[in-house]
């Protein structure tokens, strides 16, 4: 009977260590998945700065263009 005891209380034993080594590992994932996350928000916000300060270069060009085509025609080729 003491044999099938230990038996028991070595099995409980190792349920307790896998437990907190499982813990330690879904904590790590944890961990990774929040840096990731907080680099990608990070990068976001840049971006989006970035965007909000810079230029549009485009919009001028099209201006430009618009006025260059209306030289080519006279009010009377407009229909």
């Amino acid at each position: 009977m003491n044999r099938v005891e230990e038996l028991i209380a070595e099995t409980k034993l190792k349920e307790l260590l896998n437990k907190k080594s499982d813990d330690k590992q879904k904590n790590t994932v944890i961990w990774v998945l929040a840096i990731i996350g907080a680099v990608a928000a990070v990068a976001a916000i840049a971006y989006g700065v970035y965007r909000f300060f810079t230029p549009d270069y485009l919009e001028d060009f099209e201006e430009d263009f618009d006025d260059d085509f209306d030289d080519y025609f006279s009010e009377e080729d407009q229909i």
